[in-house]
């Protein structure tokens, strides 16, 4: 058979079903074998988007996403998607074509080497020198992409290895061993949790991955131990739950930093130190922390734990519960919380154009279920998704919070609705995010992915803006936009304009029940993050 027949093979022994990106002259070979197989491809409008949307495939499903460009420039627009996927741990396989063997030794047409070019945004990367190798490297790439700590693998293929005729099969796909945590750090912890006064839970995003959320709130219920969410794992507990003391990771004081303020006792559960730095919530080192993941911690001055439970997140938490129990009722913490939802809802029912953040947000969750999908982009609209939208069950939330990547958010949307059909998806975007990859609407409309773009438009960086107020100037964050109703329409979506407050709520509702992809223009007031940050100066705790 040919190589890209087996390549092809190896895929399909894996699971993969769709492969996201843009063919070149140097795949195809590997585009024929594609047609001859159960994989579907989806071409998308440029190379970073078929990254993004990998990237979102990897994270609601725990498989791989797959995406694949050409070599040369199609290569280099597929790292910005990888190094998103990278650092927020999202599974990925990313191939990429190359010239033929015998040309890399010299200057070339397209060439550079994309080995070492993605070696610093990718946990493994390799290029298949020899058709006889494809099994071993794809097989390992699989598994260096999805074992914890999962994140982006690079395959390289040459145009003349591709072309080679191999005779051999994809090799077998072993189930890795459940990993269980040492009995006596689980007494230890128990221990350490009995005797403390303010307990705390960090829930990170690792708890999502690991399906471990149940288990998170029996162990929570079972002691009374409230949870503070990161950006990554929003929903982990539902926002309803007493227990719940939301979203923690904004670069400033904030209510929820109240409560790490108080505790004395740190459980850091599936948490990463690249969604949150503990400088910030452990700045003077004097919190005792109890390190539950899979994997041992990172070395971090501010990140010493007393204990490390490792082992599967789920397994171990169940073990926890059977240890201890220890219900108890933590009046601060319980007024922390009574404090945080009267916060969240100040200005939700603001009239006035243009619009504050925290309407629009409550007018989305209004128009969506518990179960549906928001995508955020980032931006400043970010921070007020992270801090203040409701998430109810993991991975409804989505945001690129690790790379930070702005485009990531119409992409990401489109793959989350090609997953979850069944579900409604909205994406939230500001104008400079938008229209980075806003031609991606073509490609939702050409798949019949029907989806609502929600556009925070201010005609300009706000993010950086708000950055640059310490300097009392600004500078290149101001531009033009386009007419977003027509810019929508031309791609044959529906656009909205909203002109009146009191139009959003049947705007939102319209565009969510619709068959089409669907593009909402929002004049925002940004003044909003001023008035934030002169809230957050005058933060005094409950008690």
């Amino acid at each position: 058979m040919k190589a890209t027949d087996l390549f092809i093979d190896c895929l399909e022994n894996e699971g993969v079903d769709i492969v996201f990106g843009i063919p070149g002259e140097e795949t195809v070979a590997i585009m024929e074998s594609l047609l001859d197989s159960n994989i579907r491809f989806i071409l998308t409008r440029h190379e970073q988007s078929a990254a993004f949307m990998a990237d979102v495939h990897g994270r609601l499903t725990g498989k791989a996403g797959v995406c694949l460009s050409t070599l040369g420039p199609g290569a280099t627009n597929l790292a910005t998607g990888v190094a998103n996927a990278n650092l927020d741990r999202s599974p990925l396989i990313a191939v990429s074509a190359q010239v033929a063997r015998d040309r890399m030794h010299k200057e070339t047409h397209q060439y550079i080497d994309l080995v070492k070019a993605f070696f610093p945004v990718t946990k493994w990367n390799a290029s298949i020198r020899d058709s006889g190798g494809i099994p071993e490297i794809v097989r390992k790439a699989f598994r260096i992409a999805q074992i914890e700590k999962p994140g982006a693998v690079h395959i390289e293929f040459p145009e003349d290895v591709a072309s080679e005729n191999v005779d051999l099969k994809p090799l077998a796909i072993r189930e890795m061993p459940h990993s269980h945590c040492d009995s006596l750090e689980i007494r230890r912890a128990a221990e350490i949790i009995r005797s403390a006064q303010h307990p705390l839970i960090l829930a990170g995003n690792g708890v999502i991955r690991a399906n471990a959320s149940g288990e998170l709130q029996k162990f929570a219920e079972a002691n009374g131990i409230p949870v503070v969410n990161t950006f990554m794992s929003k929903g982990v507990l539902p926002h309803d739950n007493d227990l719940s003391l939301l979203t923690i990771g904004l670069q400033m004081l904030d209510y929820a930093m109240c409560g790490m303020d108080k505790a004395d006792v740190v459980l850091a559960v599936g948490y990463d130190i690249v969604e949150y730095s503990p400088s910030r919530w452990n700045p003077c080192r004097d919190k005792k922390i109890i390190h539950v993941d899979s994997k041992r911690s990172e070395v971090h001055a501010h990140y010493g734990p007393a204990v490390e439970l490792i082992g599967d997140i789920g397994p171990t938490l169940d073990e926890l519960t059977a240890n201890t129990g220890f219900g108890r009722h933590d009046e601060y913490m319980g007024l922390l919380r009574e404090t945080l939802l009267r916060e969240l809802e100040r200005n939700m029912r603001s009239d006035g154009v243009p619009v504050k953040p925290q309407r629009v947000l409550s007018e989305i969750r209004g128009a969506m279920g518990k179960d549906d999908i928001l995508v955020s982009d980032v931006g400043m609209h970010k921070l007020w998704v992270a801090r203040m939208f409701p998430a109810y069950r993991p991975n409804t939330v989505l945001i690129s919070n690790g790379f930070a990547a702005m485009g990531f958010g119409f992409p990401g949307g489109i793959s989350a609705k090609l997953l979850r059909p069944d579900r409604k998806v909205v994406v939230v975007t500001g104008d400079g995010g938008f229209m980075m990859n806003s031609q991606e609407i073509e490609t939702a409309n050409r798949l019949g992915v029907a989806l609502t773009v929600v556009i925070f438009n201010n005609g300009r960086l706000g993010s950086i803006e708000f950055k640059q107020r310490h300097f009392k100037r600004q500078i290149g964050v101001e531009f033009g936009n386009p007419d977003f109703v027509k810019y929508a329409e031309s791609f044959g979506a529906v656009g909205y304009r909203i002109e009146k407050s009191e139009n959003i709520e049947p705007v939102l509702k319209e565009a969510v029940r619709s068959k089409n992809v669907c593009v909402v223009d929002v004049p925002i007031d940004y003044r909003e993050n001023y008035a934030l940050v002169e809230k957050m100066g005058q933060i005094i705790c409950p008690v």
